[in-house]
């Protein structure tokens, strides 16, 4: 029984990681706009298509935001999980490794 609970397990935290997928991006986008607008001081930050920004600056903006939502992914991937194993006892991955 504790063997078929742990298999159907990720199809229960499915709908949770979403959630918090969502949250974290919505979360680590506000949070690279702040960022931008303390290190540039504009409230606009660069994407690959603005034609009057040089490689660098659109660089630097596509590493720091590729940063945040790293960052704001694995903590709220962590958080659910941490979650699911408290509240069900099993931990919502695989024995090795989670989602990658």
């Amino acid at each position: 029984m504790a063997r078929n609970r742990k298999r159907k397990l990720p199809l229960v935290y499915q709908p949770v990681g979403f959630v918090l997928g969502w949250a974290s991006g919505a979360l680590a986008g506000i949070a690279f706009r702040k960022a931008w607008k303390a290190i540039r001081h504009e409230d606009d930050a660069p994407d690959a298509l603005d034609r009057d920004r040089g490689w660098a600056e659109i660089l630097l903006a596509a590493a720091l935001q590729g940063a945040i939502f790293a960052v704001a992914r694995s903590a709220a991937d962590r958080t659910g999980a941490k979650a699911i194993e408290r509240s069900t006892g099993a931990w919502p991955a695989k024995e090795k490794g989670g989602r990658d």
